[in-house]
């Protein structure tokens, strides 16, 4: 038994994603072949979201997963010499910036286990990795 990790997604794009945990140490890994747990992330277009799986022969778990994904708002004033934009132009755009976010997941399942861990994700992908750990001696990595 053991619990998993995930995010992020992870970590985001789409309403539901799957990440896979690959027990990579601890009793999971001992087995052969090693079991691959699959967690879904929802609201994956946003910078967290809930995050729900089962233990191999296990309890459900449930927990969030978050990224920091860093915004630019940028304004926009002045007057328009155009025709199209007589009047001026007055406004705001948030701007995802480009590059690596961090981000965790935490989960507790239904028999008390604990599971935490940390991934990193590119900006505007749905695809990223990390490592994650259980209170069972479990070690895992983390691939979305």
């Amino acid at each position: 038994m053991s619990a998993l990790a995930a995010l992020g997604l992870l970590a985001a794009c789409g309403s539901s994603n799957d990440m896979r945990l690959y027990p990579t140490a601890g009793p999971l890994a001992a087995q052969t072949p090693p079991p691959v747990i699959v967690a879904k992330a929802s609201d994956a277009s946003d910078t967290s979201g809930e995050l729900t799986f089962r233990l191999p022969d296990g309890p459900r778990c449930k927990g969030t997963w978050s990224t920091v994904a860093p915004r630019v708002t940028s304004r926009e004033r002045g007057i328009s010499l155009s025709i199209r934009d007589l009047g001026g132009r007055l406004g705001r755009t948030n701007e995802t910036v480009a590059g690596v976010n961090s981000g965790e997941i935490f989960a507790v399942c239904k028999d008390g286990t604990r599971l935490q861990g940390t991934f990193v994700m590119g900006s505007g992908t749905t695809s990223g990795n990390g490592t994650a750990t259980d209170t069972l001696g479990n070690s895992y990595k983390l691939l979305f």
